[in-house]
């Protein structure tokens, strides 16, 4: 991977350009760090076995490539961002002190235990987290009173089980892109591997790739709700995971600083099923979409602001619209948007599926469509709205709450 590099290392302009880099991460043995004790801290409802996981993983990332992408994946991009031995200890302190160790006596002995190790190890070990029994403390004065408490809590470092969804940490925005400041502090480290990467990896440094949002804003925002329409719009989620005042600045350097011209900023339930925009409305084809019924009220109605480039302090002025159907097909200039329901519309296969990720598609060209297999109800809606549908198994993947779309950050996409 260290070799290729291109003046523009980043450009997605659609949410349904033919894929054509991606950037993956494999699951480790972060998985095997969950236990029912301390799941729902790190922000599962499930323990997934992590060998069919890695199994269900690697069909996906042989269907991604089978279909013409370039897979790339964040611990071998991390490691080799890393590329001296400065730059390597500066990001395991960052790290360190970014898990909330940074200010106790036991911090030295888990840096120099990380810093020993090889650069991927090392990358590999930060994701699957450290447990107190790992790190070695020989004399006893320098044993303080929380490294004896294993049996309260076993880990130094928390392991990071969510980082298999690549879309949250960073998102793709034309030729830029947001790193961000994550909801939980069970995720907010994993931006961090992307900003180093950004900032070193021989792919990225030197591009002058934009950042139009960072991990060290205030507010937050996760990739999830983030969808790239087309050259001149952006839709993002206000959702349980991404606060208003995030989009507000995003909106504000985007529109000033690119070709986008408007931001819609959707309001959707802040309720864990529906987690982010793309778990209940993603962009499937130039004029479908995929949609959980239960977002829109009566007459398909839903809470969306248009902040639109404008001559103002902000950069932008706002317009409430709630016909989403008739934004979408003035934003995207075509007569007749379809919405095609998750489950078919009926009320308990919508649930049942869209808990399973049912409306959390990847496209990976104009009507072409990676999904979960279990999903066939929603599947056979999409086939009989004229898609081609590539089936995935999703049976431990899914136990994390997330699909085909939450699993992939695509780097480059074909323009349309």
């Amino acid at each position: 991977m260290r070799e290729k590099k291109v003046e523009q290392p980043i450009r997605v302009n659609s949410e349904i350009g033919r894929l054509k880099t991606v950037l993956l991460h494999r699951p480790g043995e972060e998985l095997e760090a969950l236990t029912p004790e301390y799941m729902s801290r790190m922000l599962f409802d499930d323990v997934p076995y992590l060998k069919e996981a890695q199994r269900e993983h690697d069909a996906f990332a042989e269907t991604l490539r089978k279909n013409g992408a370039e897979v790339l994946y964040l611990d071998q991009l991390a490691a080799e961002a890393l590329s001296n031995d400065e730059l390597k200890w500066q990001f395991v302190r960052e790290m360190v002190s970014a898990s909330k160790q940074g200010d106790t006596h036991s911090t030295e002995a888990i840096v120099n235990y990380l810093g020993q190790l090889d650069t991927l190890p090392m990358i590999r070990k930060i994701m699957a987290g450290v447990k107190k029994s790992e790190v070695s403390i020989s004399e006893p004065e320098n044993k303080q009173l929380h490294h004896f408490m294993v049996d309260d809590y076993p880990f130094y470092l928390d392991p990071m089980p969510n980082l298999y969804f690549t879309r949250d940490p960073a998102a793709s925005m034309g030729n830029g892109l947001t790193i961000n400041k994550m909801h939980w502090p069970a995720r907010r480290r994993e931006s961090m591997f992307m900003d180093y990467i950004i900032k070193h990896h021989p792919r990225f440094a030197g591009t002058n790739t934009p950042v139009w949002y960072d991990r060290d804003n205030r507010f937050s925002v996760e990739g999830g709700d983030e969808l790239i329409l087309n050259k001149e719009t952006v839709a993002i989620g206000i959702s349980e995971r991404t606060e208003a005042e995030a989009i507000e600045r995003i909106a504000s350097k985007l529109l000033r600083e690119s070709a986008f011209k408007r931001v819609l900023a959707i309001k959707i339930p802040s309720r864990r099923a529906f987690m982010h925009l793309d778990t209940v409305f993603t962009m499937v084809d130039y004029d479908k979409f995929s949609v959980h019924p239960a977002i829109l009220s009566d007459g398909g109605k839903l809470d969306t602001y248009i902040l639109e480039k404008a001559d103002t302090p902000t950069g932008y002025e706002v317009t409430f619209r709630q016909d989403i159907k008739q934004v979408l097909e003035q934003v995207l200039k075509v007569n007749d948007i379809k919405l095609i329901l998750c489950g078919d519309g009926d009320p308990i296969a919508a649930d049942r599926e869209q808990w399973n990720d049912g409306s959390n598609t990847l496209a990976i060209a104009p009507g072409v469509v990676v999904t979960y297999d279990r999903n066939y109800v929603t599947n056979n809606a999409l086939r009989r709205a004229g898609l081609t549908v590539i089936e995935v198994n999703g049976a431990e993947l899914g136990r994390g709450r997330g699909g085909p779309r939450c699993m992939s950050m695509p780097i480059v996409r074909e323009e349309i």
